[in-house]
């Protein structure tokens, strides 16, 4: 029996089993193997295919990359040409993008790589079309944006978040609070923070037993479930915000934009008739959560037109040294802030002094 046939008779049992507490072990078991076969899957389909990669080496530029999914024929393609000066082909057909096509978004102060990829089909996650090149680029993005097509958002939501998850994309969501720390003997040895009644300890030692994983600490400090504790046992999962973009709204009714308007992390646009891109690129800058820091040399006024752009959960004076570069730290004696993280006008702070939005930031060398 084939690697896809096994996911598919796990994915059925799964999905006829009813879920309760006396089902909870042998779903657990179920979801590991289903993770397992599905890692082989696309390891074989890795190495047997021919030029895999090709036409998707696509180099990291810009201070955030953000990725456009979704089924052919939903707009990808308009929307880099209107946001960015990129060329990408439009026509009424499908699959006119074949290949991983990046623009450019001048926003702040900061440059923001836009990349058009081919549409994906439903089954990407066990290697179907050219869906797994796709989904693999698509996970080096610091936010993914699903484009819909207004006209069916629902249904092609549902299913493109399942070929994501399929290849270990988790949107929206954060690591789980699980420490696994492997050792040579001693069996498996559970520490519970707090009360977590979805995870039993039979179920964490059966997960582990289908990983081959005979002894460990395994540290819970959430109500975890067994899928959290997979997405930590394989160790390849991406934690990536996603924005859901609904396209041609304009042939949508009022009627129907105040239903989806209650879903979250949603931004409307009509890319043809050019609505609300200028909404889309402001929810864009938000869900990236990035910070502007000026620099100011000595005796010079600050450089407002070309800040520096760091992720706001690493922004201290130190990272803000080694965005500009390496070598700065070596001789770094202190450093001048004037703005909101300052308690005073030139506030003088050391490496560790956290940084915020569109403060000014002078380096003082040792002489």
């Amino acid at each position: 029996m084939s690697a896809a046939q096994k996911i598919a008779e796990i994915e059925a049992e799964i999905a006829r089993t009813q879920k309760n507490k006396a089902t909870e072990n042998h779903l657990g078991l179920l979801k590991a193997k289903l993770a397992r076969f599905r890692r082989e899957l696309l390891e074989s389909a890795t190495k047997g295919s021919k030029g895999a990669g090709e036409g998707f080496d696509v180099s990291k530029s810009g201070d955030a990359r953000v990725g456009l999914v979704g089924f052919p024929s939903v707009g990808k393609s308009t929307l880099l040409n209107k946001l960015t000066e990129t060329y990408s082909e439009v026509a009424a057909y499908e699959f006119t993008t074949l290949t991983c096509i990046p623009g450019v978004i001048q926003h702040l102060g900061a440059r923001i790589q836009l990349l058009d990829l081919p549409g994906i089909i439903e089954g990407a996650k066990d290697g179907k079309g050219r869906g797994k090149q796709v989904i693999a680029v698509a996970k080096t993005c610091n936010l993914i944006c699903i484009v819909l097509d207004g006209t069916r958002p629902l249904t092609d939501k549902l299913i493109i978040e399942r070929e994501l998850e399929g290849f270990g994309i988790r949107l929206n969501k954060t690591p789980p609070d699980i420490i696994v720390r492997k050792k040579d003997k001693g069996g498996i040895f559970i520490t519970r923070t707090v009360p977590t009644p979805r995870l039993s300890d039979e179920t964490v030692n059966l997960i582990c037993k289908e990983y081959r994983m005979n002894s460990a600490d395994i540290t819970l400090r959430a109500p975890c479930t067994a899928d959290e504790l997979i997405d930590v046992l394989e160790g390849n999962r991406a934690y990536i915000p996603c924005l859901y973009v609904i396209n041609k709204c304009d042939e949508l009714s009022l009627e129907d934009l105040n239903i989806m308007n209650r879903l979250p992390n949603c931004a409307y646009v009509s890319a043809d008739k050019e609505w609300n891109l200028s909404g889309m690129i402001e929810r864009i800058w938000d869900m990236l959560d990035l910070l502007r820091i000026y620099t100011k040399p000595k005796g010079i006024a600050p450089d407002y037109d070309a800040p520096v752009v760091l992720p706001r959960r690493k922004c201290t004076v130190e990272d803000f040294c080694n965005r500009i570069h390496r070598g700065i730290m070596s001789e770094f004696k202190y450093a001048l802030v004037w703005g909101m993280s300052a308690k005073h006008y030139a506030q003088k702070v050391g490496r560790e002094h956290v940084l915020m939005d569109e403060d000014i930031v002078q380096i003082i060398k040792k002489l």
